[in-house]
């Protein structure tokens, strides 16, 4: 058994003064990834703060018309949001394509930001991990890696974030809002989460004693043509968020975001920069393909999904500019 305080915080101000005060402490919310950390004795906290019962559960409209999301409302409650579905659907899809609906009746939008990888050798203790024990080694990359990352690698570390949400939310461009000793304030969501480079064990760019407040979406959520194609079931081998701005059949504007890939969503500005002003045809979907994976690098077991993320780029191009998404996850790719 592990051993450990249990504490409720009754506002924001109160939360953070009580990790601040407890280095070995973590916030709770629904819980659905932390639990299962404690039971694998991957993460064994001296306390936790349960912020369940904080006023961070609600969804508002913002004066420019974007969306703000509390960070304690449930994976269940955003993804069958009114204005969510109308006006941010590839979000809403993202949410319904990934976990059951029981873990999405108990997950948080903020939990979800910071739930850890499902790296198996994160999740067992015998086994070398960087993440989990920094400088003991990573004993996925010559080890069973189907399900890591391609793209963002370092030596240290070839771990995938196992979020779907977080893939729309990049493809959209949200803003993360937080709250800590020094103060609030907001990050974009590009620069939210980290590559592991030579410090896999941090996720997020979050400061110690930071807790998430909010998610802003800003006015544009590429309604008319999008999708969220995702590839497995419990976690993505590959998902692709895409959104397509269209003047006739030219592309005026595009974002594409990948997960099951790297770290973090992953978005390449360069590919979405090469689809502005093309016809929305497939000989521009494969060139984007080509721009975001020229980089990749597969390890033996995950090779074959360099070549699955290119097709999935382009099906869910095609089936954003047909404005014809995708109604739920799929094993196979045409």
């Amino acid at each position: 058994m592990i051993s450990f305080e249990y504490a409720r915080a009754n506002d924001v101000a109160e939360a953070t003064r009580q990790i601040a005060g407890s280095p070995g402490a973590k916030f709770i919310a629904g819980g659905t990834n932390l639990i299962d950390l404690m039971k694998m004795d991957v993460e064994r906290p001296t306390r936790l703060v349960d912020i369940s019962r904080l006023p961070l559960d609600k969804i508002e409209e913002t004066r420019d018309g974007g969306l703000r999301i509390g960070a304690l409302v449930r994976n269940t409650d955003l993804a069958y949001h009114p204005l969510v579905q109308r006006r941010y659907p590839v979000l809403s899809s993202a949410l319904l394509a990934g976990a059951s609906q029981q873990l999405r009746n108990m997950a948080s939008t903020g939990g979800n930001l910071l739930q850890r990888t499902r790296c198996s050798y994160f999740y067992d203790t015998a086994m070398p991990c960087n993440k989990r024990d920094p400088g003991s080694g990573c004993s996925a990359i010559d080890g069973h890696n189907r399900m890591h990352a391609i793209l963002g690698t370092s030596a240290a570390c070839i771990a995938v974030h196992p979020s779907d949400m977080c893939v729309a939310l990049a493809m959209l461009e949200a803003k993360v809002h937080v709250t800590g000793a020094a103060g609030e304030r907001s990050i974009a969501f590009a620069d939210f989460h980290r590559l592991p480079e030579d410090t896999p064990q941090r996720d997020s760019n979050l400061e110690p004693g930071e807790i998430i407040t909010a998610v802003e979406l800003p006015a544009r959520g590429f309604a008319a043509n999008y999708t969220y194609l995702r590839l497995s079931y419990a976690f993505a081998l590959v998902s692709v968020a895409a959104g397509l701005e269209l003047e006739g059949g030219t592309i005026k504007d595009a974002r594409l975001a990948l997960g099951g890939v790297a770290q973090k969503p992953w978005r390449d500005l360069q590919a979405e920069a090469a689809l502005r002003g093309r016809p929305a045809e497939a000989a521009a979907f494969v060139q984007a393909a080509d721009i975001v994976l020229r980089e990749a690098k597969g390890f033996g077991h995950n090779t074959f999904k360099i070549e699955l993320a290119r097709r999935s780029i382009v099906r869910a191009l095609s089936q954003a500019a047909r404005g014809t998404p995708q109604s739920q996850s799929s094993k196979k790719i045409a």
